[in-house]
């Protein structure tokens, strides 16, 4: 199955795995001078349609696996989970699966620590799959392999089912 990570925000981290083969990132969703704030939503949907429809409308991906948003308030908090309802909306429309995995929960599963700081992350990243350069592209590459491994669904394990 062809997965999408992101790691949600204003610098969204984002990591694909499609036909077996990696590649991740980071897209900037800044608001530009005079624009409404409204604008940078517009952006992300438009940006996250084309990362998963293709020309044909077939989509892309069969699961987009996202980091929750932290509930602390403030604006990061605030983008996240209107990146993440945006999301969801694309998702529902297109008949793709969606996970919200938690952060304590992915940085336990990475790092061996559920408060893992930013550095231990990259850390790690580096070491399992690959050096990246932000720890925003650092978390998506994180949450594609634990999509991979905790979300998808073992096509050994439904062969053996009857």
């Amino acid at each position: 199955m062809d997965v999408l990570a992101l790691d949600l925000g204003t610098k969204t981290g984002w990591a694909l795995m499609e036909r077996g083969t990696v590649q991740s990132a980071v897209e900037t969703f800044d608001v530009r001078r005079g624009e409404s704030p409204g604008m940078r939503y517009v952006r992300f949907t438009r940006w996250l349609e084309e990362m998963l429809v293709q020309s044909s409308a077939a989509p892309r991906v069969g699961l987009v696996a996202y980091e929750a948003a932290h509930q602390r308030g403030g604006a990061a908090t605030e983008i996240a989970a209107g990146f993440a309802t945006h999301l969801q909306s694309i998702c529902a429309r297109h008949g793709i699966e969606h996970a919200a995995v938690h952060t304590a929960t992915l940085k336990k599963w990475c790092t061996g620590k559920g408060n893992a700081d930013k550095a231990a992350m990259l850390e790690a990243v580096a070491r399992r799959w690959r050096r990246v350069d932000t720890d925003d592209e650092a978390d998506a590459v994180a949450l594609l392999y634990y999509a991979l491994a905790e979300l998808v669904p073992s096509v050994s394990l439904a062969k053996a089912l009857p």
